[in-house]
């Protein structure tokens, strides 16, 4: 199993290699090759957009960020031919009435630097200098460093919130405003779910954390990052209310760490008066670390976060 492991951690660094874009069949793929940036390496951006797009020109759409956006919907193009099948699951749930309207803008994962990308910034910091300095250390395989650089998951979020979301906003027929913006991933897709969450608050209205890879690393002894990130949570995350929160596990292969940790989040959250319909955890028994097994409980996140007309907060959000 650790083989098995170690493979995806070395191989899905490479995911985010140009491809063709995504065939899907259920709506359609805008690609935005090399998206530039001033914060981050520039990067490929697939925006997919349900059938009928663009026929109500009075339709507005909800939009959802999802992180390694190259693994998403075509498994013919992603190096393990597994996706997330996020095109037919999404259009389903559109087509029967069960959630709103909204388009996937697939941010795809920056290859070998995707560590320093997606490890939360803040709590990273917060580790004593020479903790720091020995996770940079580490190795993902002989030679090959787990860190590129060092992490910059803050200039990530930044490029999400200043950079990306104004070129939707302005060329799409989107909703501004948080209550119908989210934003969604996997393992440390799902990490950089929950700090997109906590640091713009003002900006996503709720966030999927699926299968989050609360160790940050891929030991478990003597492992500081977990209390960090709790630590982190307790003063960051939004008071109750408002935004929604869904985390998910399951117990098998990479996903055979987080049992007791997302345990700990859980009682985290329910301290901090976090109660349904707003704040959702499952627990996947038997469920492995893979974009087959996320993709048979897609519907449940995405029904969690956009099951339910959103009402604008703001009427003025949507002003240009």
């Amino acid at each position: 199993m650790l083989l098995r492991l170690g493979l995806w951690l070395v191989i899905a660094v490479f995911s985010c290699v140009a491809a063709a874009t995504p065939k899907v069949s259920a709506g359609s793929i805008k690609r935005l090759e090399q998206f530039p940036s001033a914060l981050v390496p520039p990067r490929t951006v697939d925006i997919w957009l349900p059938q009928g797009f663009g026929r109500n020109n009075k339709q507005k759409y909800a939009v959802l960020y999802m992180h390694d956006g190259q693994m998403l919907f075509d498994a013919s193009s992603s190096w393990n031919k597994q996706e997330w099948r996020v095109d037919e699951v999404a259009q389903q749930l559109i087509n029967n009435g069960k959630v709103q309207p909204f388009i996937v803008v697939a941010v795809h994962n920056a290859g070998l630097n995707r560590h320093a990308e997606y490890f939360p910034q803040a709590p990273f910091q917060a580790l004593p200098a020479n903790t720091q300095q020995a996770l940079y250390q580490l190795d993902r395989q002989p030679g090959q460093k787990l860190f590129q650089r060092q992490v910059y998951s803050d200039q990530y979020l930044k490029f999400l919130v200043t950079e990306l979301k104004p070129y939707i906003d302005h060329h799409y027929p989107v909703y501004r405003d948080s209550a119908h913006t989210f934003v969604m991933g996997s393992s440390m897709g799902g990490l950089i779910s929950a700090y997109a969450l906590a640091e713009y608050p003002q900006v996503f209205g709720g966030a999927a954390c699926l299968s989050t890879h609360w160790p940050g690393v891929f030991h478990s002894d003597n492992n500081p990052i977990p209390a960090a990130f709790l630590a982190y949570l307790k003063n960051k995350l939004p008071q109750p209310g408002k935004h929604k929160i869904y985390f998910d596990y399951g117990d098998q292969t990479l996903d055979a760490m987080y049992p007791p940790l997302q345990q700990k989040v859980d009682q985290l959250m329910q301290q901090l008066g976090y109660r349904a319909p707003l704040w959702q955890s499952q627990f996947f028994p038997g469920a492995e670390h893979s974009e087959q097994a996320w993709a048979e409980r897609l519907a449940i996140p995405l029904q969690f976060l956009l099951g339910q007309t959103a009402k604008t907060a703001d009427a003025q959000a949507d002003l240009p």
